[in-house]
């Protein structure tokens, strides 16, 4: 009792004391905190989730500016964990500041977080501890990081306008067949014989969807489950991984997306001092395509055997011939960064063109895909009426 009664009377203190420096108490408990408000709540089962891009993205942004303006290294991880509303990355930063207080430096402290900071992070950070130039790594860093959600931003927003086509498509196609459809049911009852084949297959489609619906939609989530499944094994994987540089309309945008990221990433590596091999091998992880990180690999071994790197690329068919040769030219004369982020800045605005082209592209023929199954819905309907019409007339 004695001790309860000491928690109390402490809370109370400091209770008090917050009242005094302007702080809002909804309620006291008698084991310490506060009763939380409903927003309060929210926004802390939001912070639960671990940092996001753009989490590090700021991150590197605040850094790269606090540093550079002369602040030190953990008191500039301290002020950015104080205004950090993710308590999960707010105590990744503030083991970082413990860490390199410590004696760590801060790429070991950050090799001790791999689930919230990339190899390309944690090698550019100890190359630039080599070099001594922190600021402008971490601002390199961050156009690098920026580049790359940019990237990711539109491959994603030129799926935006398929899927809701084909979600529109799907709605009224349900619609017509669950409610549309059924209200015909009574004229064409006892005329069945004379319903020509698209109208039955309809009537039987709207039949099996009203009668179970409750099996197709777990069905339907079975199968998408199965084939997330699928994929995520390495044999589908691969598959997929194939099927993506196949199939007609996107081959060549996910082509020149795996280009991108890869001349990237080696360019930005290679001008930040990274060693040639880490730098291969870092390249293989983000590739993004199992088939592209095979190459990087086989790249990895032939140039770890002292083979160049254009001589290894030729062997595959996945990189284009001009840039395997610029590749050459670059190792050649020895400025093979430059050439890299020369290449790579090319290759990024070909991906915007590319991903332009296959939006025009499949915008239209999601329209028509849409207009046809809405006309072969209309058009079953209106047949057999205008064929019973015809035969009331006859007669």
């Amino acid at each position: 009792m004695g001790m309860n009664s000491a928690v109390v009377a402490e809370n109370r203190q400091r209770t008090q004391e917050q009242r005094r420096q302007g702080e809002h108490v909804t309620a006291e408990h008698p084991y310490g905190g506060r009763q939380k408000s409903i927003l309060q709540k929210i926004r802390d089962f939001k912070v639960e989730f671990g940092p996001g891009k753009k989490d590090i993205l700021n991150f590197t942004n605040q850094l790269a500016v606090m540093v550079r303006a002369g602040i030190s290294l953990q008191e500039s991880l301290e002020l950015i964990a104080g205004q950090n509303e993710n308590q999960k990355f707010k105590a990744v930063i503030t083991d970082l500041k413990n860490q390199i207080e410590a004696g760590q430096s801060f790429s070991q402290a950050l090799a001790e977080h791999t689930e919230v900071f990339s190899n390309i992070y944690i090698n550019m950070v100890a190359a630039a501890e080599i070099s001594g130039s922190l600021s402008e790594m971490l601002q390199k860093l961050a156009q690098y990081l920026d580049a790359e959600a940019e990237t990711s931003s539109q491959v994603k927003g030129a799926m935006v306008y398929p899927a809701i086509i084909a979600f529109m498509a799907i709605s009224v196609t349900i619609f017509l067949l669950c409610f549309v459809l059924p209200k015909f049911g009574a004229i064409f009852a006892g005329k069945e014989h004379l319903l020509p084949t698209p109208t039955k297959i309809l009537m039987g489609s709207s039949a099996f969807l009203r009668g179970y619906w409750f099996l197709i939609v777990p069905a339907i989530a079975a199968s998408i489950w199965g084939f997330l499944f699928f994929i995520g094994t390495d044999v589908g994987r691969l598959w997929w991984d194939k099927a993506k540089l196949t199939l007609p309309i996107i081959r060549k945008l996910c082509r020149s997306l795996y280009i991108t990221r890869s001349l990237h990433t080696m360019g930005v590596l290679t001008h930040a001092g990274v060693p040639i091999l880490d730098t291969i091998s870092i390249t293989s992880q983000i590739s993004g395509n199992i088939l592209y990180k095979n190459m990087w690999i086989s790249v990895y071994e032939d140039v770890r055997q002292g083979k160049k790197i254009a001589m290894s690329l030729s062997q595959y068919n996945l990189m284009p011939a001009e840039v395997v040769q610029m590749i050459r030219s670059g190792e050649d004369s020895g400025t093979m960064s430059d050439v890299l982020r020369d290449v790579s800045d090319y290759y990024a605005r070909e991906l915007k063109a590319v991903i332009k082209m296959v939006t025009s592209m499949i915008e239209p023929i999601m329209i028509v895909l849409m207009g046809v199954l809405v006309g072969f819905i209309a058009m079953s309907i209106m047949l057999p009426i205008f064929k019973m019409s015809s035969l009331v007339s006859g007669r």
